[in-house]
């Protein structure tokens, strides 16, 4: 093997040279172009369905994503919980499969299927493989227009959401929220008790119960059906209205404008939650706060939630996590409701800390509506803003942000307006949305050992600490 000869060599001198010219030819790194939410399609079917059509090529399981707006206060006072039941029981057997026969068919054909209820409505959910979409289509219309809600499979739902209140009285997150709501809204308000119902109105459900709250509530006047994914070679509109627009229902009651809860007149105080001998302690502090139409834009509301307790780095992680070792982790947020909605800030601490916590927390709050810095307001506009694009890049994540804004009455061309306004916030804006809602009076419940933390948690200087049983 032949060596090249010392001419031959780059000296030191000239490949220093050289990989500084190759450094010097580098393009510089430049911040990324603002991004958009992915603009749908749309098409309306002839019983009035809403169509939202997103094309995601490359992504073959298609995500189908339905929206049925109603007040959760259309249920009846003495089956609350109804709307919940109803939900998970829709794919329980139609008019013309049994129970075991549907699972039989989704399973088959590669189907996967959920259903919730919110403040805001019914979701039903759904992810199939393109290739089925059209009988994904057929059996999502024979489970919305005809389920039949059979007795025993009811009976197995009301056993397991009554097993399910009872681990929330058990989980201190569960139990501080149940508190929470039923603190803050009046209790003549339906937000003000579980969405899925207590365990004497759960009791209380009946088949005809829910039967009639299905004919009276689902239906597809009002409703969207968002469809995302790889549609190309589909004719989804035509493969829609084949497969939903036989859905009908002519009891359908009319859906009220919606309105915002009410929230207690005294509010504004501490309620213990007793837990004799726990080793943590749950806080949860809150107050009411704005929903997406808020005046001045919802912009602002995200990145304060960042600001203030979003990550291990914000300000009430920065003391209570870091400097004081007394939590893993305690979160805040700005929640929208249809109308309304809340600010909370929540998370467990060891129990030996429970009322230095309230206080330094309280007091972090406090301090927000004396100013916030640039740098804090650029690292959350920054996260928030260009993590966009990673949060959305899956045909689920689309779907499911475009039928949640739906019920809201919202497009996606709302998230993309969003980030848009995002961009341009300062501290002075924030502030004045900090300001706008935050006033100090604070609805605030900690779940822990009433014998070892009241007393302190009087000496705050809060007002009334109430103590109630878990």
């Amino acid at each position: 093997m032949s060596t090249p000869s010392s001419t031959e060599k780059d000296t030191p001198l000239e490949h220093d040279a050289a990989g500084a010219a190759g450094a010097a030819a580098r393009p510089p790194v430049l911040p990324p172009e603002p991004w958009q939410f992915p603009v749908p399609s749309r098409a309306t079917l002839p019983n009035g369905v809403e169509l939202v059509l997103y094309d995601i090529p490359g992504q073959y399981v298609v995500s189908v994503r339905t929206a049925v707006p109603f007040p959760l206060s259309a249920e009846p006072a003495e089956v609350e919980g109804v709307a919940t039941i109803m939900a998970r029981m829709l794919d329980e057997g139609t008019a013309e499969h049994s129970a075991e026969e549907f699972a039989e068919l989704l399973e088959r054909k590669g189907i996967a299927i959920g259903a919730g209820v919110t403040d805001a409505g019914l979701s039903v959910d759904l992810d199939v493989p393109k290739g089925r979409l059209p009988d994904a289509l057929d059996l999502l219309r024979r489970l919305l227009a005809d389920p039949v809600f059979p007795q025993p499979e009811l009976d197995r739902h009301l056993r397991t959401r009554l097993a399910e209140i009872e681990q929330e009285r058990a989980l201190g997150p569960q139990r501080a929220a149940r508190q929470f709501v039923a603190t803050i809204f009046d209790p003549s308000d339906r937000a003000s008790r579980p969405t899925g119902g207590s365990p004497s109105t759960v009791r209380a459900i009946t088949r005809e119960a829910v039967a009639e709250f299905h004919r009276g509530q689902v239906g597809p006047r009002g409703a969207t059906v968002v469809v995302a994914g790889d549609l190309s070679d589909l004719d989804v509109p035509a493969i829609a209205a084949a497969g939903l627009g036989g859905w009908s229902n002519p009891d359908q009651r009319e859906l009220p404008d919606p309105v915002a809860p009410a929230f207690a007149g005294d509010r504004a105080r501490v309620v213990l939650v007793d837990r004799p001998g726990a080793v943590q302690s749950e806080i949860l502090v809150g107050c009411p706060g704005p929903d997406r139409r808020a005046e001045g834009g919802w912009a602002a509301y995200p990145v304060l939630g960042f600001v203030v307790g979003g990550s291990p780095n914000a300000r009430v992680d920065a003391v209570l996590r870091e400097e004081k070792g007394f939590t893993y982790g305690i979160r805040s947020a700005f929640r929208p409701r249809r109308r309304g909605g809340l600010f909370l800030t929540s998370g467990s601490v060891r129990a030996d800390a429970t009322v230095e916590s309230v206080q330094l927390l309280l007091d972090i709050l406090g301090r927000v509506g004396d100013g916030l810095a640039e740098e804090e307001v650029r690292a959350g506009v920054d996260f928030i803003s260009k993590t966009a694009p990673g949060r959305f890049a899956t045909a689920d994540a689309v779907a499911d942000e475009a039928a949640a804004l739906s019920l809201e009455g919202l497009t996606t061309q709302f998230t993309t307006d969003n980030l848009e306004r995002m961009r341009s916030l300062d501290p002075d804006a924030l502030l004045a949305a900090w300001r706008q809602w935050v006033t100090g009076e604070w609805t605030v419940v900690v779940v822990g050992d009433a014998a070892r933390w009241a007393d302190g948690l009087r000496g705050l200087g809060l007002g009334e600490v109430v103590v109630v049983p878990a």
